[in-house]
């Protein structure tokens, strides 16, 4: 089975809330096999530029100090890490053209700074918008978070672009040998609903069970951000799949959107899935 993912993109800022996301990438990278790229997000604009360059000289230096470090501990783990500064008015965009650059196929990312009081808060605002934005799939970090060992989870619904999903998670589970829960969250307890998504579980669990992946299959009601969350820890999975869902050509994945509730929730690394 060919790799999940073959080109890695670390977004850092090497702040304590993206020890998760370094951690996390130098061991994908080093199980992987994979080179390790690197961006640095600065936030500027001509006008700061002009009116306190002083400044600006001293946050490049406070960059070039950073950016040092996070080599420094990439090497320590066995893991050559080439990092790019990049500049612009919104940290996030410069992630994303970063990406889009390099032909990443996976962002590493940490989930937050600082924690909200509500789930759809409870991620950093340039995360989020990496999230709606990339042109590859996002993997989230928390920062006490370790590269998954027991299992993993990916949840799926009635889309088709679930089966993308489904074929990440199998890669990946296959690749690290782990066992693959199918997930499908029904809405409501009642009988059409949960068979509904059953079909849809045991269309997908077929699919992982012919790649040879060790599969089971999962059936939860209610909210489906929370259920996909308690699943993962009902599964012992500590790498939970799910899709950038989109709908009429808008992005789902911003503030609000299943996608973003569970990256806030889970305590483990989340791999939001582009379609």
């Amino acid at each position: 089975m060919k790799p999940a993912f073959e080109r890695i993109l670390l977004a850092t800022e090497h702040t304590e809330f993206d020890v998760g996301a370094e951690r996390v990438a130098f061991a994908l990278s080093k199980h992987c096999g994979l080179p390790l790229d690197g961006v640095f997000p600065m936030r500027s604009n001509p006008e700061y530029e002009i009116e306190a360059p002083q400044l600006v000289v001293k946050a490049e230096r406070e960059a070039a100090d950073k950016i040092t470090e996070v080599c420094a501990a990439a090497e320590l783990m066995g893991v050559k890490l080439n990092v790019r500064a990049r500049r612009g008015e919104m940290r996030f965009r410069e992630v994303v053209d970063e990406a889009a650059r390099l032909h990443s196929d996976i962002i590493v990312v940490r989930r937050r700074g600082k924690r909200g009081f509500l789930a759809q808060l409870m991620i950093g605002e340039m995360v989020s918008k990496i999230v709606g934005h990339a042109p590859c799939s996002v993997l989230t970090v928390p920062r006490a978070a370790q590269m998954w060992q027991s299992g993993i989870l990916v949840a799926v619904d009635a889309a088709p672009s679930a089966a993308n999903s489904v074929r990440v998670a199998t890669e990946i589970a296959a690749i690290c040998g782990l066992p693959l829960t199918v997930l499908s969250v029904a809405a409501l307890d009642f009988a059409p609903q949960r068979a509904e998504a059953e079909a849809i579980v045991a269309r997908h669990l077929a699919s992982v069970q012919a790649a040879g992946v060790q599969g089971t299959g999962m059936v939860r009601c209610g909210k489906a951000f929370e259920q996909i969350v308690q699943g993962a820890q009902s599964a012992g999975a500590d790498l939970i799949v799910v899709g950038r869902q989109s709908e009429g050509g808008i992005i789902k994945a911003m503030l609000g959107g299943t996608a973003q509730k569970v990256v806030g929730l889970a305590e483990t690394p989340v791999l939001v899935v582009h379609d």
